[in-house]
């Protein structure tokens, strides 16, 4: 074929990048059956491979160039890029890596919009797993040139969602033709409001003259009056509701909680502590509490200290189902229940027996901010052998809290109240908490949940208790 031979020669070293204006060769091309189809013009053959010589010279009649008569199937050899490749014009934003047991995420939402000028590290978009939002930050600085993916999509790590031009290249607007081209004009739109309008008046004129059959009018004639029908309920409009899909967040939330409740033999027992001895310690010590470890003394260190405790008395709630085994753990650590605006999350407090208080405070506010600010990590929640709840700081007086899995037991805290008790035989107000323990009881027998109940109680109300070890 004619062409094999073109290549041959504009490949010689004699002839790459020279003009061709005296040689004017006629292409043959064998199709199917044997069949010569002649082609006059160069033009498409121009546009699918001068693109591959970034740099070479394009004239003014390209058709006469040897860029014309080049097929780019017989270059596989040579490197090639695309322009924006060549010149490192153009950087592409991917989906980072989101944790070893997450393999993909929501893309929530874009913070940047095309032709938006980005810094290096600024976040461009998020991106909602199973349990944390993760941010997508720019690689380079400059403009956003294009969004690839679409928010709602599924990603995984690698996905490329945008192209980032460090000139500062911003995102091509649509021609005005293009526009023109995909609005009807004003004729268009005048036509199909008068067909509309044609079809509805023929709709009604064409029921009308319709014949009736005799059958039909007898039975209109002759037909006793209807009973009135019972009135059909009322129900608000549907453009008083609104249907919002659910985060990933609150659908692994929601998950994990049935699986939770289909899983475990789930009981609960209670208790009720008083707060005095331990309110009293912490209105004594607040002060140069915060002055010597610059952070406030609060009541979840204390329980998480007697959580501590109990769970050394009672180890087997702090052990775990695993098949026909139960295992274990001699170690401790304590996952503490937040509740942010996305959903509930649970940090872990890793190793908290071997913390004091003011260890334990610094931890949890730490692990609090990062999961209202988002950043906090899967590390800092995975794992996790016990879990506390504080619903009082919401108000709650009294509730069963479900157990956080792979776990087999919650502690849930609730709001102190002024109640009547009575002290020494006198009856005297006291600030008094219930306390919850929902419990597996596949493993965990009546006993064993009493007896840790009454640990944190006795703990809680005389915290000397932890200085002796008693």
């Amino acid at each position: 074929m004619i062409w094999g031979i073109v290549r041959r020669k504009i490949t010689s070293t004699r002839v790459i990048g020279q003009s061709f204006s005296t040689i004017r060769p006629r292409c043959y091309v064998t199709a199917q059956k044997e069949a010569i189809i002649s082609c006059k013009g160069f033009e498409h053959i121009q546009r699918a491979s001068y693109h591959i010589f970034s740099g070479s010279y394009v004239p003014s009649k390209p058709r006469r160039e040897v860029t014309e008569l080049i097929d780019t199937e017989s270059f596989i050899g040579l490197r090639s890029r695309s322009f924006s490749s060549d010149s490192g014009d153009q950087v592409d934003a991917v989906v980072p890596f989101m944790g070893e047991s997450i393999s993909d995420g929501t893309l929530a939402k874009f913070l940047k919009k095309p032709g938006d000028r980005v810094e290096v590290d600024e976040p461009i978009a998020q991106i909602e797993t199973d349990k944390v939002t993760i941010d997508i930050v720019s690689p380079e600085a400059g403009t956003i040139q294009k969004l690839i993916a679409k928010e709602g999509e599924t990603v995984e790590p690698g996905t490329k969602i945008a192209v980032i031009s460090k000139s500062g290249e911003g995102a091509t607007q649509a021609s005005p033709v293009e526009k023109a081209k995909s609005q009807p004009s004003p004729a268009e739109e005048k036509e199909a409001v008068e067909k509309k309008i044609s079809k509805a008046e023929a709709a009604p004129a064409i029921k009308d003259t319709a014949p009736s059959s005799p059958q039909s009018t007898a039975k209109k004639t002759f037909s006793s009056p209807s009973k009135p029908m019972a009135s059909e309920p009322q129900l608000p409009p549907k453009e008083r509701e609104r249907r919002v899909p659910m985060t990933r967040l609150r659908k692994r939330v929601a998950t994990r909680l049935k699986d939770s409740q289909n899983t475990f033999a789930m009981l609960t027992t209670f208790n009720e502590v008083d707060m005095t001895n331990l309110m009293k310690l912490r209105s004594d010590y607040k002060d140069a509490f915060v002055e010597k470890h610059g952070v406030k003394l609060g009541f979840m260190s204390g329980f998480v200290k007697a959580a501590v405790s109990a769970l050394q008395h009672q180890p087997v709630v702090n052990a775990v189902i695993d098949g026909d085994d139960i295992i274990y753990r001699d170690y401790i650590d304590i996952s503490i229940a937040v509740g942010t605006p996305k959903g509930l999350v649970v940090p872990v407090i890793r190793n908290a027996g071997a913390m004091n208080f003011a260890e334990i405070e610094k931890e949890i506010n730490t692990l609090a901010k990062k999961a209202n600010d988002g950043s906090i990590s899967i590390d800092e929640m995975a794992g996790g052998t016990f879990t506390i709840s504080n619903g009082g700081v919401y108000g709650s007086l009294l509730s069963t809290p479900i157990i956080n899995p792979p776990q087999s037991a919650i502690l849930g805290m609730h709001s102190i109240v002024s109640r009547p008790m009575v002290v020494g035989g006198d009856i005297l107000p006291r600030p008094m908490m219930y306390i919850a323990l929902t419990y597996d009881h596949r493993l965990i027998d009546g006993r064993e949940a009493v007896f840790f109940l009454r640990r944190i109680k006795d703990v809680v109300e005389d915290p000397r208790r932890l200085l002796l070890d008693v």
